[in-house]
C-alpha cells in the first residue's frame, strides 16, 4: 500500500502510461436529456467537448478495516487528469445500466474479481460549466480482497479512515464531480443512520 502521506506519485502505483494520447476517447457512450432518459450516443470525446449529458457510476470502497479507497488519477485520463478522488467509477458503456457499471468498474480499477455488488445510495446530477454535466449514481462496496489498481487508472493510491480523508478534503486537489458527490455522501449518511 502507498504512503498516505506521499500523495506525489511515487508510492506503490507509478503513471507508466507516459504522455500518450488519453484513454477511452474513441468509446461510444449514451447521451441523456436532464430527467436521465436515453436521447442519443456519441464518442466519449465528443461529449466531453461538446458539453453532451451522460451517465457515470461512483462506487465509494471501504476496505474490511472501514478505510476508504483513495487514489490519483494517471495524466493519460481524459477528464480531471491526475487529480485526487475518493470514488472508483467511471462513464457507462451504451446499454449498460448503472448497476452493472459500478462493479465492472470497481473490479476494473481495482484489479480484483468477486466484489460484492455495490450497494446503490443515490443519484444526482452533476453540471459544472466549463467541466460537463452527467448523471451519477453513488454505490458503496466494501473489499477484503488485496488490490492491484489498474495502472492505466490509477497513478497512486492508499486507504484512508474518514478524519484523515476529511483532512485532506481542502489540501489536496480533488475531481469536482466527486468531491460533491463525497459530500452528498456525508449528507446522505447523516440522514440515513
Amino acid at each position: 500500500m502507498s504512503d498516505p502521506s506521499d500523495p506525489s506519485g511515487s508510492g506503490e502505483s507509478g503513471d507508466a502510461a507516459g504522455p500518450e494520447a488519453p484513454l477511452s476517447a474513441d468509446e461510444v457512450i449514451d447521451i441523456v436529456d436532464e430527467d436521465d432518459n436515453v436521447v442519443g450516443q456519441a464518442p466519449r470525446g465528443e461529449a466531453y467537448a461538446r458539453g453532451l449529458r451522460h451517465r457515470c457510476a461512483f462506487v465509494l470502497v471501504r476496505d474490511a478495516q472501514g478505510r476508504i479507497f483513495v487514489h490519483r488519477r494517471t495524466a493519460r485520463k481524459l477528464v480531471f487528469p491526475s487529480l485526487y478522488d475518493m470514488f472508483v467509477g467511471g462513464v457507462l458503456g451504451t446499454g449498460e445500466s448503472y448497476d452493472e457499471a459500478a462493479l465492472r468498474e470497481a473490479e476494473e480499477e481495482l484489479g480484483v474479481t468477486g466484489l460484492p455488488r455495490p450497494e446503490r445510495l443515490f443519484a444526482f446530477p452533476f453540471e459544472q460549466e466549463g467541466l460537463g454535466r452527467w448523471w451519477s449514481t453513488v454505490y458503496q462496496v466494501r473489499c477484503d480482497l488485496p488490490v492491484r489498481p489498474q495502472p492505466e487508472e490509477v497513478a497512486w493510491h492508499t486507504f484512508l479512515t474518514d478524519d484523515e480523508l476529511a483532512a485532506r478534503l481542502t489540501t489536496w486537489e480533488w475531481v469536482p464531480d466527486g468531491l460533491q458527490a463525497y459530500h452528498q455522501y456525508l449528507s446522505w449518511r447523516r440522514t440515513s443512520h
